[in-house]
């Protein structure tokens, strides 16, 4: 609906603003700050009515927006709405979760990240606490009932037992709670033990027992139930424990990515997504990241930055991306804005990608709340 204001940071306003903070910099243009001042204001207007409190979904995301938006451009505004969403979050706690859903996406580990990334880690401690109380031993580790309910058990980053490892580990680390970090990699051991990809790669199913087999596909390469994803994880913990394991983790999700077939259209159904999430944004996101660290050349960056631009739709109204459901007729879906299925995750990273290529910093202008933030690895000598 046109005259409704979708402020979420998954698909709205709240990931939109973000991806204006990074233009500015980028660009050094004041149109993108005023228009991530006016897109705040949105925001804000829609904090009270917002039922959700979730990173993704609900308050939370907002209030990184908002943060974001507050630290960089000096909004006043901005800041003080980003502070009273954080206390509705807070104040909607019922002792252990805030919905049915107990993950990042749209549960307690997403609000942990966003807290930490907005500057409160007291709810960020809150947020993951329970976890050390309902986490389910299995032979090699734990895992969570990621929504009430489910029998499925998920494994990956944005739904599974790798991003409350995400939240955990980040907030034990900012916070000093050491049972917070080793509970994380009990999660993790319990996923690593499931690959399926022998001693170079790394492949997990992306649900026991499979979740709607009917519609899911059984093994996803993308960030949100992918080795794509599963490697940013293994990054954070091999920045918080010094383990090179973890970073050797990360080389096999890497190896079975580019062995993949990605971004190549090999079969109906791969690979028909360019968005953040699911599709090929997501992917150079770690190809940069490797890049940064001094990991990888930007040859399959390259590779991922032609696909993008073949897939784009480009006129007299800009440039924007159609992603593709084989099942559906048309099956061309109309072109989204927001971050994970849209133009803002997509330029976000073609600016990143931009800036390496020219020499330039290839950091963000804001730190996504579950995106570990690269730099160059110093090895041990």
């Amino acid at each position: 609906d046109d005259d409704e204001i979708d402020p979420t940071l998954y698909g709205g306003a709240a990931g939109i603003v973000i991806t204006l903070l990074e233009a500015h910099r980028h660009f050094g243009d004041d149109r993108y700050a005023d228009s991530a001042v006016r897109g705040a204001g949105a925001i804000a207007a829609a904090v009270d009515e917002m039922g959700h409190s979730s990173l993704y979904l609900g308050l939370t995301g907002m209030a990184v927006a908002l943060r974001a938006v507050g630290d960089l451009l000096g909004d006043f505004a901005a800041s003080a709405a980003a502070g009273h969403a954080l206390e509705l979050v807070r104040s909607r706690f019922d002792g252990e979760r805030w919905s049915d859903q107990f993950e990042l996406l749209a549960g307690n580990a997403g609000i942990a990240l966003g807290a930490l990334a907005a500057g409160d880690p007291d709810l960020a401690v809150l947020a993951v606490t329970p976890y050390l109380r309902t986490a389910e031993r299995t032979v090699s580790g734990v895992q969570w009932e990621v929504r009430a309910g489910m029998e499925a058990r998920f494994h990956h980053i944005s739904h599974g037992t790798l991003g409350i490892v995400s939240a955990l580990a980040a907030v034990g680390e900012a916070t000093g709670h050491r049972e917070l970090i080793e509970l994380a990699l009990t999660g993790a051991a319990d996923v690593v033990i499931r690959n399926e990809a022998g001693q170079t790669g790394f492949l997990v199913p992306h649900s026991d027992p499979q979740h709607r087999p009917e519609l899911v596909e059984r093994y996803s390469f993308g960030w949100c139930h992918g080795p794509a994803g599963d490697a940013q994880v293994f990054r954070l913990l091999g920045a918080v424990t010094k383990d090179p394991a973890w970073h050797d983790l990360a080389n096999r999700c890497w190896h079975t990515v580019t062995h993949s077939g990605l971004p190549r259209r090999v079969r109906p159904g791969f690979w028909d997504n360019s968005g953040r999430c699911c599709g090929t944004a997501g992917v150079l996101a770690l190809a940069c990241d490797r890049y940064v660290e001094g990991r990888d050349d930007l040859e399959f960056a390259g590779v991922l930055v032609n696909d993008l631009a073949a897939r784009a739709t480009v006129d007299g109204a800009g440039v924007r991306w159609s992603n593709h459901e084989h099942r559906l007729t048309p099956s061309t879906l109309e072109p989204r804005t927001g971050w994970a299925m849209g133009n803002a995750g997509i330029v976000r990273e073609l600016l990143r990608f931009n800036r390496a290529t020219a020499g330039g910093d290839p950091s963000y202008a804001v730190t996504w709340p579950d995106h570990p933030a690269a730099g160059p690895v110093v090895r041990a000598s």
